[in-house]
């Protein structure tokens, strides 16, 4: 069974009400647990929405701990640009899945899944209640919808090979491909979504099961609670611009430059994810625009304005972005 909220981030309090005698007397009532802990929040949303200060103001009504369903918060050194609880927050409220893997680390949704509800369930020991927090729907999908995840490993060869061919022959080429051997997987994965397609690919070779086969979903072993926060899309865009001008401020290209230092690769997933990707073309000047005054140009890359903007001082010329 699934409730569903969705509700602006600032008046989400007023529409959630939690009794901490639901998760025992005191919190502490792990001997005989009554049936209702047997319940996951959810706190979902886009970038920037309130996610995290939303989880730490629920621990001020129940006693909580956070398991996050970030699928880059899961990578030591990759603080500023992850958006990672402070140390304060995590010293107050405990959060689990965070800094649990290095950078080049091969880290599966089977392995999340996994850690989560092993987390979960030792939450649930301690009489507690867990609240599932982050914005990777696959993570959401495989833990509470009971989304089916096939036990293949990332093939590094074989995604080399396909993203070496879609670079050279286009996104249609693989998508092409897909559609000959599992036509409904397909249907479903947008073309330009190239890790997506290549999953697919990788799966229904590894198998000789098309990996729309494995879509199945069962009922999981818990309720589920669903606040989903949103914002305003002019907010919203706003409030990412902000976030990024102040992870730029924070030290975001000194973090990325250690992690460079450490030798990892421009090339691994979570260097090429938002904020990470943008400060690496910044560092290595791959491409110039002219900046006017009042900051980098229109034609700037699309998804790095705020980041390149807010390494710019205005007046300056030209910036690598």
């Amino acid at each position: 069974m699934a409730t569903l909220l969705t509700v602006d981030p600032d008046s989400l309090q007023e529409h959630v009400q939690f009794d901490p005698s639901a998760v025992g007397p005191g919190g502490d009532d792990v001997n005989d647990p009554p049936a209702c802990v047997r319940r996951v929040w959810c706190v979902v949303g886009p970038t920037a929405t309130g996610k995290t200060a939303l989880s730490i103001a629920m621990a001020n009504e129940a006693p909580i701990e956070v398991v996050s369903a970030d699928s880059r918060m899961i990578y030591r050194w990759m603080d500023i640009g992850t958006a990672k609880p402070s140390v304060t927050e995590r010293a107050n409220v405990a959060h689990h899945l965070i800094d649990i893997a290095d950078p080049d680390e091969s880290f599966t949704v089977v392995d999340w899944v996994a850690q989560a509800r092993a987390a979960i369930e030792r939450i649930w020991a301690r009489g507690r209640q867990p609240v599932v927090v982050g914005g990777t729907g696959l993570y959401f999908r495989a833990l509470c919808d009971g989304l089916e995840i096939p036990p293949v490993p990332p093939d590094v060869g074989l995604r080399s090979v396909l993203e070496e061919r879609a670079h050279r022959e286009g996104w249609q080429a693989l998508h092409a491909e897909l559609e000959s051997i599992d036509p409904v997987s397909a249907s479903r994965i947008e073309g330009r979504n190239v890790r997506r397609v290549i999953r697919a690919i990788e799966v229904t070779q590894a198998t000789g099961r098309p990996f729309s086969a494995w879509q199945q979903r069962s009922s999981p072993p818990f309720e589920v609670t669903w606040a989903g926060l949103d914002l305003p899309r002019d907010v919203l865009d706003v409030t990412i611009d902000n976030r990024a001008s102040s992870q730029v401020g924070a030290g975001l290209r000194d973090e990325v430059s250690g992690l460079l230092a450490r030798g990892y690769s421009r090339s691994l997933p979570p260097m090429r994810g938002l904020a990470y990707r943008e400060m690496v073309e910044l560092i290595d000047g791959a491409h110039v625009h002219p900046v006017g005054p009042e900051g980098v140009t229109p034609e700037r890359v699309p998804g790095a304005p705020a980041i390149a903007a807010a390494e710019v001082a205005p007046g300056r010329a030209p910036i690598a972005i």
